[in-house]
């Protein structure tokens, strides 16, 4: 469904639910990170895109006075949340997302009033693409409406980077919430994760489009590796006497070479490589060149398998298909995208192939893997949204 239908929809739930119209309806997207993998906790850039998969929230002020009630039109689940005192963790788990968000906003002295809502997302879950921050941000932007009070985008990004800190447990770095908060239509987003200063990078060429490949693997590997490769850049950073990643050279790298042991140098490699692909390949989209952007999603891909190590065989299958179908074909350039081990790769490709290449992934990946993918295109969509304001 597009969002305009996803609206509808979750305002059909609402009033089935409620016995009543909604008369907020707000959403947020998901997201796909392009090129940019693993720098964010290392000071640099990333290139994030909004896609078209949305969380998306229909609410009216409730007769029940300080509760916020939620009904997930998905699971048919229903989560309450008492705001007449400081909001706390609680259950079902998944409420905790929300939870925290309301929390910031009492934290920012804001009356959060009672609310009916319903709740519908389309990003799919455990596949890295932010179902989370969709989630936070699609929260945060109810509040927004149902209080009047409007927060600055950079604001409410941390309030729900926030939130998920503190409610859901994850120490997430600031590209999700930014793009869902600030992402707009036919742009990606340049993101300085030192400064987090933004740049909005155009990408309107309606003869390329991305595509998503959901490879519905994710191995528990991962879980501890995260922490573990964020020590060793920290280590390596250190005995290379900067800061962080962001402040070294390939050639400071190479002329300390034996001074790392070969495991922290690999890492440092690709963290200094991809801070420089992720700065060309946002050049390379405003100038609209295609073939040098996916030259470098493959560079990215092969560092983030061979120098990194967080790739899987699940996301090497798709990347060595995508290839394997090469520019002929219409496919640009492919790489994992995420934190690894399994959820996505992304492809840039020549969108009149797409019907054509999602065929070719989805059945040679079922015959090497045994698993069926789930696979969909995407242009750059807006941030977050109001769409309908009593």
């Amino acid at each position: 469904m597009n969002l305009a239908d996803l609206a509808a929809h979750v305002a059909a739930q609402f009033q089935s639910h409620y016995g009543r119209p909604p008369r907020w309806i707000v959403a947020a997207p998901g997201r796909v990170n392009v090129i940019g993998e693993h720098t964010d906790y290392n000071d640099g850039f990333v290139l994030p895109m909004a896609i078209e998969r949305y969380a998306v929230m229909a609410a009216d002020n409730a007769a029940t006075l300080g509760v916020i009630s939620i009904y997930d039109t998905q699971f048919k689940e229903t989560a309450e949340v008492d705001i007449s005192q400081p909001v706390t963790k609680g259950q079902p788990k998944w409420s905790n997302y929300l939870r925290g968000v309301i929390a910031g906003f009492q934290q920012h002295g804001l009356a959060v009033p009672a609310l009916d809502v319903a709740m519908i997302s389309t990003v799919p879950l455990g596949g890295g693409l932010s179902s989370s921050a969709a989630l936070e941000v699609c929260t945060a932007t109810l509040l927004e409406a149902a209080t009047g009070k409007m927060l600055d985008p950079v604001e409410k990004a941390l309030l729900a980077q926030k939130a998920e800190h503190e409610f859901a447990g994850v120490p997430c770095g600031i590209m999700d919430q930014f793009i869902s908060a600030l992402g707009r239509e036919g742009h990606l987003l340049l993101l300085d994760c030192r400064t987090r200063k933004t740049e909005l990078v155009p990408m309107s060429d309606p003869a390329v489009a991305l595509l998503i490949v959901n490879t519905n693997v994710k191995h528990e590997l991962g879980s501890g590796e995260y922490a573990k490769r964020r020590a060793e850049c920290e280590s390596a950073a250190h005995t290379l006497g900067v800061t962080s990643l962001r402040d070294a050279t390939a050639g400071q790298l190479e002329a300390n070479q034996g001074r790392l042991d070969a495991v922290a140098f690999r890492r440092a490699r690709h963290v200094i490589g991809e801070i420089e692909r992720t700065v060309h390949a946002a050049a390379g989209i405003r100038a609209s060149n295609w073939t040098g952007v996916g030259q470098l999603m493959h560079a990215s891909h092969a560092s983030l398998r061979d120098d990194y190590e967080v790739s899987c065989k699940e996301l090497d299958a798709v990347v060595e298909i995508a290839e394997s179908i090469g520019l002929a074909g219409g496919v640009y350039g492919c790489r994992m995208t995420g934190g690894g081990f399994g959820g996505c790769a992304v492809a840039l490709v020549k969108a009149d192939h797409v019907a054509a290449i999602t065929e070719k992934i989805a059945s040679v990946y079922h015959v090497k893997t045994g698993i069926e993918a789930t696979i969909f295109s995407s242009r750059p969509a807006a941030g977050a949204t109001i769409i309908k304001a009593d």
